[in-house]
């Protein structure tokens, strides 16, 4: 029995190597630092997931329409380094998000740092845009 279980492992072990993963991109493949953005909205949803944490926010236009944007940042664990705690981003929170938007235009974008309005503390997002980890130097 052991002797026809060892090929088929060996079968599947090689055929889950072909299974393609999915692609993590480089800052400059998805973002433009040609467009950079100052968005000041209000939190709608938290994802703390991998590779990337992705904060919504409601942002209010000068019409008073209401666009919401997704920001990335980088991994919980690189936001955990920076001080980011579970209580530090409650949903309602009104924050200033320092970021670069997508390159095909979407209400998405890569954040380098966020400013609480209430009280100006600022919390670098940790991703992959130039500025957001406060111990990495800006690549020109």
């Amino acid at each position: 029995m052991r002797t026809k279980l060892l090929p088929i492992l060996i079968t599947g072990l090689m055929l889950s190597a072909t299974v393609p993963l999915r692609a993590h991109h480089a800052f400059y493949a998805e973002f433009d630092s040609a467009k950079p953005l100052k968005l000041r909205g209000t939190v709608k949803k938290v994802e703390l997931i991998n590779p990337h944490s992705w904060f919504h926010i409601d942002v209010k236009g000068d019409d008073g329409r209401v666009t919401t944007w997704m920001i990335e940042g980088g991994s919980p664990n690189a936001l955990i380094r920076l001080g980011y705690t579970q209580q530090s981003l409650p949903i309602g929170t009104e924050i200033i998000v320092d970021a670069f938007q997508a390159k095909d235009g979407s209400n998405k974008a890569c954040g380098v740092d966020l400013v609480y309005a209430s009280d100006g503390k600022r919390l670098f997002l940790g991703g992959s845009a130039p500025g957001a980890n406060a111990q990495q130097p800006e690549q020109p």
